[in-house]
């Protein structure tokens, strides 16, 4: 047996939160001394256990009275339950602390300046320039020439979405233009992206069968650094959301993704992101 004292030294619980517990019939005393001291054993510490699960989970003493007073409650299947959702909690706090992190260093400050036309000229001439031979003539046969193929990716400066995005994701356009003129378009550099992408949902897709929540935290984070790296740009959080948010609406997307790494792929990946990143 504990005193209340002992109790609280081993559960950090204060011996006043316990003496409420009791009153409010939460948490009773395994017994009382003949002074009228309380006294717990081992199965009121698991119990006590369990409170603080609950309450970490931030649910009302009432409402986790109610749990723990069913007659079906199942302390194996809530623990579980605990467990997901403590890890849920724990990855929602990981990904905000990364942009927090960001924000102190100076990332995604949201300052954002229109482009000018000498800024569109210069990304565009940059864009061609990177391009292989064979994908600039696929795309003068499919829109006739160089100059209207430059009219379409100067179009695309003017979609106020696509620039919301650009800026969410960069944070401000001095970043956008480092991230575009800084890429190579180097066909060995796409090579390495994609084989490292691939290894990634190669690792989530065995997270899920082996439900690997570990292995699966790793991966998102994987998943981070290949976007870091593709789109050089400083945190990947907003594209990644932005990915899970078009793999649970764009239905074509999600079928080319199952396609290739298997039925379920993109479901999964799009809530992984969003467990890690607490969206």
């Amino acid at each position: 047996m504990k005193t209340v004292k002992e109790m609280s030294e081993i559960s950090n619980v204060s011996i006043r939160t316990l003496r409420y517990y009791d009153e409010i019939g939460l948490l009773k005393p395994t017994d009382l001394t003949a002074k009228g001291y309380r006294l717990y054993d081992n199965k009121a510490l698991e119990k006590l256990q369990q409170i603080m699960f609950f309450r970490e989970l931030e649910i009302p003493l009432v409402d986790i009275k109610k749990i723990m007073e069913n007659p079906d409650f199942d302390k194996e299947q809530i623990l579980i339950t605990q467990k997901s959702l403590l890890e849920k909690k724990r990855n929602r706090l990981n990904g905000l602390i990364d942009l927090i992190n960001d924000v102190m260093k100076g990332v995604n400050t949201m300052s954002f300046e229109a482009f000018s036309n000498d800024d569109i000229q210069l990304i565009i001439n940059h864009t061609l320039k990177c391009m292989s031979e064979e994908n600039l003539k696929e795309q003068i046969k499919k829109y006739g020439s160089v100059e209207k193929y430059r009219e379409i990716l100067y179009t695309g400066f003017q979609n106020e979405q696509s620039m919301a995005d650009l800026l969410k994701w960069y944070g401000s356009k001095e970043k956008i233009m480092e991230a575009v003129l800084g890429s190579t378009g180097e066909k060995e550099e796409l090579t390495r992206q994609q084989n490292e992408n691939d290894k990634v949902y190669q690792k989530m897709i065995l997270a899920r069968d082996t439900g690997n929540m570990d292995l699966e935290i790793e991966a998102v984070k994987d998943l981070s650094d290949v976007y870091k790296d593709m789109f050089k740009i400083d945190n990947a959080r907003a594209i990644l959301l932005d990915l899970a948010k078009e793999y649970l609406q764009n239905e074509k997307l999600a079928e080319a993704t199952d396609s290739q790494y298997g039925n379920g792929c993109a479901i999964y990946v799009a809530k992984a992101i969003q467990n890690y990143f607490g969206e």
